[in-house]
C-alpha cells in the first residue's frame, strides 16, 4: 500500500502537469514567441520530480518504512 505522501504527490503532480501543459499550449496558440512555451513545459516536469525527491528524502529521514 502506498504511503499518504505518495498519494498526495500523485494528485499534486497530475494537477501541476495539466496546468503547465495548458499554459504551454496557450502560449503556442496565441503568441508569436513559441520559445516562451519551453519554460512551462520544463517546470511541468521538474517541479513534480523535485517535490517527489524532497518528500522521499523527508520520509526516509523521518524513519519511514
Amino acid at each position: 500500500m502506498k504511503a499518504l505522501w505518495q498519494k498526495l504527490w500523485l494528485l499534486f503532480a497530475v494537477i501541476w502537469v495539466v496546468v503547465s501543459a495548458l499554459n504551454a499550449f496557450t502560449i503556442l496558440a496565441f503568441s508569436e514567441e513559441h520559445e516562451k512555451a519551453i519554460g512551462p513545459l520544463v517546470l511541468g516536469i521538474a517541479v513534480p520530480a523535485l517535490a517527489y525527491f524532497l518528500a522521499w528524502l523527508w520520509h526516509h529521514w523521518r524513519g519511514g518504512k
